[in-house]
């Protein structure tokens, strides 16, 4: 009997479009001799099927579940494809694992933390993880300027704590211009992480651990005109993304080492992508994402293309090889 698999997509913040754009293409993906795929749309208490069978049908969250034609179709697997909360940070895990159904990701406590890009660093500087110094200050919270830059000098790089796809980021080249970054990244969370500025080559890898099986993907090298890899660059097309990276192969090998390895200190699960600064041939950690986008624009979908893998199967590895 095929598996009835909830595709969620949505979510309630600025990533909510990316996370259609890579629910459709998964959608598409999967195997349909072996799955019924269902997109499920999710925007606060508001979590509806989207296609033109199901149009705005409402999911019961009792049982997560649905009712047509007189017929009650539960799902048997949530392929969480939401870029941020509450399919990022945790929360849909703690739903799904009440139920004791089956998802794609890592467990709640892995993607709560990680979301949490402050408290991931802090997690991994226990297993000596290279990164760049960095400071936390939240919204309501007096904060000190020149204490702030005396850690992580200029330029600097001020983000939401919580967040992804480059909202709210700034690249702050003068003191003066700090409060209103600040300010923009606020908009996104009520925390903000701001780090000091490496000069080197960013860089992106990710890796899929499934049925004790791991899937080491190449590593891809970010180069772009703009001032960072901002949302710009990444959905307007205005940034090369060359796979695999044009470094020597034993810091292309050292970077998918290192990302195994805080794929294992995390307790990670399913894809995963991490990006890093690469500086006098050190990967310096900059953050993770458990839930990576899988739009036809985003990096993960490339690294398995580069290497003649077959993404469709590796989803389908990912709902068999999952459960309670």
């Amino acid at each position: 009997m095929k598996k009835n698999i909830a595709i969620l997509a949505g979510g309630n913040s600025s990533e909510s479009v990316i996370s259609l754009q890579s629910a459709e293409q998964v959608r598409s993906l999967l195997d349909k001799d072996k799955f019924n795929p269902f997109t499920v749309y999710i925007k606060g208490a508001e979590w509806v099927l989207t296609s033109d069978q199901y149009c705005d049908m409402i999911v019961n969250k009792d049982d997560f579940s649905f009712s047509y034609q007189g017929t009650k179709v539960k799902f048997d697997f949530a392929l969480i494809m939401i870029h941020g909360t509450p399919g990022e940070d945790g929360k849909l895990q703690s739903y799904l694992d009440l139920l004791n159904i089956p998802y794609s990701t890592s467990d709640a406590f892995t993607s709560a933390l990680t979301f949490n890009k402050f408290a991931c660093k802090a997690f991994l500087q226990n297993f000596e993880v290279p990164m760049v110094e960095s400071i936390l200050i939240r919204k309501k919270q007096k904060f000190d300027e020149k204490k702030i830059l005396s850690k992580t000098g200029l330029p600097c790089f001020v983000k939401p704590n919580a967040g992804g796809s480059s909202f709210g980021i700034s690249k702050v080249k003068k003191a003066s211009d700090l409060s209103k970054a600040i300010e923009l990244a606020f908009e996104e969370d009520n925390e903000v992480i701001i780090e000091a500025f490496i000069e080197g080559t960013e860089v992106s890898n990710g890796i899929l651990m499934t049925n004790n099986e791991y899937f080491r993907l190449p590593v891809t090298e970010i180069d772009t005109d703009n001032e960072f890899f901002d949302y710009d660059a990444k959905y307007s097309g205005n940034a090369k993304e060359i796979t695999p990276a044009r470094l020597e192969d034993a810091i292309l090998e050292r970077i998918k080492n290192q990302t195994k390895e805080i794929y294992q200190y995390l307790n990670c699960k399913g894809i995963v992508r991490v990006d890093y600064i690469v500086k006098n041939k050190v990967p310096y950690f900059l953050e993770i994402n458990t839930v990576p986008g899988m739009s036809a624009e985003s990096i993960i979908p490339k690294q398995v293309n580069y290497l003649k893998l077959d993404l469709s199967e590796l989803f389908t590895k990912i709902i068999e090889n999952t459960s309670y």
